[in-house]
């Protein structure tokens, strides 16, 4: 398995160095995680281009009628920022005082998790990461994979956005219109979050869209070139079946990235745009789907951002 690691150290003025998602990490299949604890043996990771910064948790204001697991509110660099105690949040035991805070930013929100502490950034292969569909336990529903270290530590990677749906609720799908078309339309679509897939569904039904769905970039592209064969088979064109690809950037098996290089590399997918409906929001993210040939970027989740980048494409 391939792994660099990198340390994550303290400074005495309370600040933890600023995470700097510095790595071209596109096309290469590759993720970078940052690993922390919550009190207990189990070693967890997040996303470090969800990670704005991880400081010594600041004074948290109290505030009633907050969701469980959310400790209120805190003040940070002109942001005032819900606080998440992610121990309490999934049903685990705290330690006794949680001193760190990662700030992360993702869906264009950005929130604060209290964690016991930071570890160090560890690169790995997003082949060696598996999915876990919330089976794992009683807080499974808020892992979204599984990694491992080479010494056999497991590692699991929290699914940020069935965290913010448990915590604050799911998006609502606005009152999307019915795309106008005298012939079937389908668009493909692929993402490991059961929330994302669920939404997407949504807003494709309301459009009257068929879909096709899978849950990572590796079935995603076994499922297209599938499709391909058979179109180029029968003699006729893929962009007749699928009108759009939709992708998610970061999944097990193979990312979104990734996935974009082998469609962009296919003449059998000419005509057919793929676009990336991600929750990683920076312009760092951006810049890295349009090197790999993303034709649209699109961050998750509004159903009217969505659904009008979609339509004209569909038209």
């Amino acid at each position: 398995m391939n792994y660099a690691d990198n340390k994550v150290g303290s400074k005495q003025d309370g600040m933890l160095d600023q995470i700097d998602a510095r790595s071209n990490l596109a096309g290469s299949n590759k993720m970078e995680i940052l690993l922390f604890s919550l009190g207990s043996d189990e070693k967890f990771g997040i996303n470090v281009f969800k990670v704005k910064e991880v400081c010594q948790a600041g004074k948290i204001t109290r505030t009633p009628n907050m969701p469980r697991g959310v400790d209120g509110i805190v003040s940070l660099r002109g942001h005032v920022m819900p606080v998440l105690n992610l121990a309490n949040f999934m049903g685990m035991l705290p330690a006794e005082k949680h001193q760190t805070m990662m700030v992360a930013e993702f869906n264009n929100h950005i929130l604060g998790f209290l964690v016991q502490g930071v570890d160090r950034i560890i690169r790995v292969d997003w082949d060696k990461v598996r999915a876990t569909e919330g089976m794992l336990s009683d807080k499974g529903a808020l892992i979204t994979a599984i990694s491992e270290l080479p010494d056999g530590t497991l590692i699991s990677i929290l699914d940020v956005e069935q965290i913010l749906a448990n915590a604050f609720g799911e998006a609502i799908v606005g009152n999307v219109e019915k795309v106008e078309s005298g012939r079937d339309l389908c668009i493909f679509f692929a993402d490991d979050s059961m929330v994302a897939r669920r939404k997407i569904t949504e807003v494709l039904d309301k459009m009257g869209v068929k879909h096709v769905q899978t849950s990572n970039g590796r079935e995603a592209w076994d499922r297209l070139k599938t499709m391909a064969d058979s179109a180029q088979n029968v003699g006729t064109k893929l962009h007749e079946q699928i009108q759009v690809i939709l992708t998610d950037a970061e999944m097990p098996e193979m990312d979104g990235y990734v996935l974009t290089q082998h469609i962009k590399s296919d003449r059998r997918f000419d005509g057919i745009p793929v676009v990336m409906h991600s929750s990683l929001s920076s312009d760092a993210n951006r810049a890295m789907g349009q090197r790999v040939g993303v034709d649209y970027y699109v961050p998750k989740f509004d159903s009217m951002v969505l659904s009008s980048t979609l339509r004209p494409l569909l038209n």
